[in-house]
């Protein structure tokens, strides 16, 4: 079959796919994104609650050359973020060939290109890109992970992913469990609690809590005081306003917010309005589950037991690097996560890059673009000058 031959190839186009892109463009790089999906940014269009905002303020969430317009509110709603997406997209003409699944990626021995074998889905059709560069761009949040919980999968009530959940209104007057106490676990057991539903979350380990408007704070501090300096603030701030939160289940790490996300990637919690409703008592926390038992009753690990009609997983996601990427070795790791960390986690050897995978959202994806097209508009540039002297 024919080769499609094009010097850039940029896997997944959720906004680092398309931000990578859109850098591009500028530099009039060719390129061309493939998605697997019937859109641009799927995960937020199709596998996002209702009610879900942009956790920090527009000024730290805009992709790169295109400022989000100066009508949206501080705290992006979904629904507008996706149509800046879409403007986006439009904005910069990023080609977008959607429906194609990526099958295997390797260096081709021949060539010394990148060989993707592709499924276009739209047309049953199997295709053949190769470009001498290739940026990884399927993300950090490409597949749903629910932990292996003992008993789950003889559990008689519903069970699904946060990425099923849209809204609580199903689940008035039932009693409903959320597993995890990220953003979206506590926004999501926030949703429930306000649609009627009989609220309870699992808060397996400590963590820091804020409102939105802490975080943007932080996050202006951040530009002109040391790390340490800030994180102090944040805990101050945070016991201030939430008090301490031992007797409701909730405990505090010992190292700050801002330090645990530069050393880990672990994001602190951004209350919508859960901790409250926690110290209300309207949402129930427990410890880990240890198992679930016979038709809809969970069992934590401190020995209480209670039956629940529904468990949501707010358990986050994973990477499916590895089951495509076969020279992944370039750049990624067993756990398909880039080698370096950051801020030199973005280029491996053999034209390869990754896009979106340091664990610092919006702000991270816009820093891996730009460094990603700069640098191989700098490698083009200084082959055409070699040719040229």
């Amino acid at each position: 079959m024919p080769i499609i031959e094009v010097p850039v190839v940029i896997v997944g186009a959720g906004p680092a796919g398309i931000a990578t892109a859109g850098c591009l463009n500028k530099l009039r790089i060719s390129n061309i994104v493939l998605e697997r999906d019937d859109c641009p940014a799927s995960l937020w269009r199709k596998r996002a609650y209702d009610r879900l905002k942009l956790h920090l303020g527009k000024d730290f969430c805009s992709l790169p050359h295109y400022p989000f317009p100066s009508d949206f509110p501080k705290f992006v709603p979904r629904v507008d973020f996706l149509r800046y997406i879409d403007s986006y997209v439009a904005h910069f003409g990023i080609a977008i060939n959607y429906n194609c699944s990526v099958d295997s990626a390797f260096i081709d021995q021949s060539s010394g290109k990148w060989r993707l074998l592709v499924t276009n889905n739209s047309s049953g059709a199997d295709e053949i890109y190769e470009a001498e560069f290739l940026v990884v761009a399927s993300g950090e949040n490409s597949e749903e992970y629910i932990p292996n919980i003992q008993g789950l999968e003889s559990y008689q009530g519903e069970s699904m992913h946060c990425s099923k959940y849209l809204n609580g209104r199903e689940m008035y007057k039932k009693n409903v469990l959320v597993v995890g106490c990220g953003n979206s676990g506590m926004e999501i057991a926030y949703d429930l609690s306000n649609w009627g539903a009989y609220t309870s979350i699992v808060i397996r380990s400590q963590v820091h809590y804020f409102t939105k408007e802490m975080v943007y704070a932080g996050m202006l501090m951040l530009k002109h005081f040391m790390v340490e300096k800030v994180d102090k603030m944040m805990v101050l701030m945070s016991k201030l306003k939430y008090g301490n939160m031992f007797k409701y289940g909730l405990t505090r790490p010992q190292e700050g917010p801002f330090a645990l996300k530069i050393k880990g990637g672990t994001t602190p919690t951004i209350d919508v309005g859960c901790i409250e409703k926690i110290k209300k008592g309207k949402v129930k926390v427990y410890p880990g589950i240890s198992s679930i038992k016979e038709g809809k009753v969970v069992k934590f690990v401190d020995g209480q037991h209670a039956h629940f009609d529904a468990i949501i997983f707010a358990t986050g996601y994973k990477t499916n690097v590895l089951k495509w990427l076969k020279d992944y070795k370039n750049l990624f790791n067993e756990n398909g996560m880039p080698k370096p960390s950051y801020p030199n986690h973005w280029k491996g050897e053999h034209g390869i890059y990754s896009a979106g995978f340091s664990k610092r959202g919006l702000e991270g994806i816009s820093f891996d673009a730009m460094k990603i097209a700069n640098d191989i508009n700098f490698t083009l540039t200084s082959r055409v000058n070699q040719i040229t002297s």
